[in-house]
């Protein structure tokens, strides 16, 4: 990680000490942990031992990072496009360790709500998200799509959009074009139920629930398959898991597209880690 940062942190020089690279990106990592804005995570710093130790820091020395430092540390992220090498580089581990296997890939995206208040200096909802309806009811935000290692549950794929777009649009950029496999739900169904029109995709296999047709039921064996399939997509619904209840994101927490790419890269990162984190040990 460090070594993806290094030729974008500010070098030491005669009016300028930066702080050590490897602790800014410890803190940045656990302001995605723990939910916590820029103030906030200079406070917690300050209060909780651990975090100070997890970041090498020492209690007694009087500098130590401030929130404008931690907010510059974000941005760093978003000017260089930093949040896809990280997922990245946490893959190329994960492969090493043979974590990642390419024969299957699952499909899915969960609905990240973004606030819909008008109170703010602008009066309006963030420009850059939208509307869509789930069920009978309306969700505005924005949409994580993600592609899955079938056996290990891992996160090789990520694309983010506003809540609008239709997952079967997200399809082709979720697959890493070696699987021979995609499963998903009732929002990627082909009446083909394959990729064969497209040649990159020649010979992939597409499993989605079987609809039933205007004025027709289905037969035995489909309803039966309609009922299995859910089992053989639980793993696409565990990093979703982690992200909102272990990392708590469940709200946009920045105004733009951009800045939300930024983060939920970086939440995805280590969410596979996260996942990964046993037999990572012992390995």
């Amino acid at each position: 990680m460090c070594a993806l940062f290094e030729p974008h942190y500010p070098k030491p020089g005669r009016w300028q000490q930066p702080f050590a690279l490897e602790t800014m990106l410890r803190i940045h990592f656990m302001q995605q942990w723990f939910a916590l804005s820029a103030p906030a995570m200079e406070e917690a710093r300050h209060d909780i031992p651990l975090m100070r130790a997890f970041a090498g820091l020492d209690a007694g020395n009087d500098r130590m990072p401030d929130e404008t430092t931690i907010l510059n540390f974000r941005h760093l992220l978003e000017r260089h496009q930093l949040a896809p090498q990280q997922l990245a580089a946490v893959n190329a581990l994960l492969s090493q360790q043979g974590l990642l296997l390419r024969q299957g890939t699952l499909v899915d995206p969960t609905l990240i709500a973004a606030p819909s208040s008008t109170k703010n200096q602008a009066g309006k909802r963030d420009p850059e998200m939208s509307q869509t309806k789930k069920g009978n009811q309306w969700y505005f935000g924005a949409k994580a799509h993600i592609g899955v290692n079938m056996d290990s549950g891992l996160i090789h794929s990520v694309q983010l959009t506003t809540a609008k777009v239709a997952d079967i649009r997200m399809t082709d950029q979720l697959l890493h074009g070696e699987e021979q496999l995609v499963i998903g739900d009732g929002g990627y169904h082909r009446k083909d139920r394959t990729f064969g029109h497209t040649h990159e995709r020649q010979g992939i296999r597409m499993l989605t629930p079987y609809k039933r047709q205007a004025g027709q039921g289905l037969e035995a064996g489909q309803r039966a398959f309609n009922q299995l399939l859910p089992r053989l997509r639980a793993k696409v619904e565990h990093p979703f898991r982690v992200l909102k209840q272990q990392f708590g994101y469940a709200k946009v927490r920045y105004r733009g597209l951009i800045k939300y790419r930024v983060q939920v890269e970086v939440l995805f990162a280590l969410v596979n880690l996260y996942l990964a984190r046993k037999r990572l040990l012992m390995g």
